[in-house]
């Protein structure tokens, strides 16, 4: 007999929550396997800090569901908060204390006894390449350095379950690489993480699966591959040698792609969606050819998940409509 498909690690089920006439969360649904990423994605507004607060036991919703390591946050609140590890958007570390008073001060307060404590915070100072600054006062990291100091604390305990608001904001493109390098290790180890964002490439490149939010409420679920198919194909994109040329290449554009090509004379290109992908792009190379038009680059895109978040709300992913969390 085939065996049972063990519980997620995390499980939403009908999430509301309301701020006056405000519902910032409206039926949110979810659920993370263990051991993997799940990608909250939207803009400011749309409801991923609520739910982490709800998931967290710092927020109580109105109505739904939410288990946690197989325990009930509203229930179990206590069992909840000795299995999670939580960084928030901002780096929560007291800058007068070192490095190393930082993670032993967490881990006595997670109850830990002095030695077990200062062994932790040791081991977690190396894997997060912090040894070196671990007795210096904190008020002296890089902001990289104090995010990995914070998702170091969020790990004292040993958490099965990492939950990660918007992780990386506020960092340059070096923290946000080193940032993601322990995301990865983390999960390699077997972790569950939820991770919240408004980075596109971040869900892209960290997340099993994406779920898309905007104005509490789920509004697409899958891997960023299904995301992008849903779009409608790839975007073929060319520069033809002289801007008379473009009008033509519009044409031809017509004839292999699907709805209306766009072109800019001044940069000289024009794209427009294919559904047959390659044979689209040796088809209208063979026809400008024929009409002597001279390309002088061309390619294939599949859709970015920005593609995919504009044409599922209409707006960017950095947009900051509505005053939910």
């Amino acid at each position: 007999m085939p065996q049972p498909e063990p519980d997620p690690a995390v499980r939403v089920r009908g999430l509301v929550k309301t701020y006056g006439s405000t519902r910032a969360l409206d039926g949110v649904d979810l659920d993370i396997p263990a051991g993997q990423v799940l990608g909250l994605l939207g803009p400011n507004g749309a409801g991923k800090t609520t739910t982490v607060r709800i998931l967290t036991t710092l927020l109580r919703p109105d109505s739904g569901s939410a288990h946690v390591a197989g325990y009930d946050v509203l229930a179990e609140p206590d069992e909840v908060r000795q299995r999670i590890g939580l960084s928030g958007q901002y780096a929560a570390v007291d800058e007068n204390l070192t490095g190393f008073e930082n993670l032993y001060m967490v881990g006595r307060l997670y109850g830990r006894k002095k030695a077990a404590a200062r062994s932790r915070a040791r081991e977690l100072l190396t894997r997060f390449r912090l040894e070196e600054a671990a007795d210096r006062p904190a008020k002296g990291y890089s902001g990289g350095m104090r995010r990995r100091l914070d998702l170091a604390g969020a790990l004292i305990a040993e958490p099965t379950v990492v939950v990660l608001d918007e992780p990386t904001t506020g960092l340059d493109p070096g923290g946000r690489l080193d940032t993601w390098e322990v995301i990865k290790e983390l999960v390699a180890d077997g972790t569950t993480v939820l991770l919240t964002t408004q980075y596109l490439e971040e869900a892209d490149q960290l997340a099993d699966s994406i779920v898309v939010i905007d104005h509490g409420r789920v509004i697409a679920r899958g891997t960023a591959d299904e995301l992008k198919a849903q779009t409608g194909g790839e975007r073929l994109e060319l520069v033809v040698a002289s801007a008379a040329d473009l009008p033509k290449t519009l044409d031809v554009l017509r004839e292999v792609g699907t709805g209306e090509p766009a072109g800019d004379a001044h940069t000289r290109r024009a794209e427009i969606l294919v559904d047959t992908g390659p044979k689209a792009l040796i088809e209208a190379l063979r026809r400008l050819d024929s009409q002597g038009i001279t390309v002088q680059d061309v390619g294939l895109h599949r859709p970015t998940l920005d593609d995919v978040f504009l044409s599922l709300t209409g707006h960017g992913a950095s947009s900051t409509e509505g005053v939910s969390k």
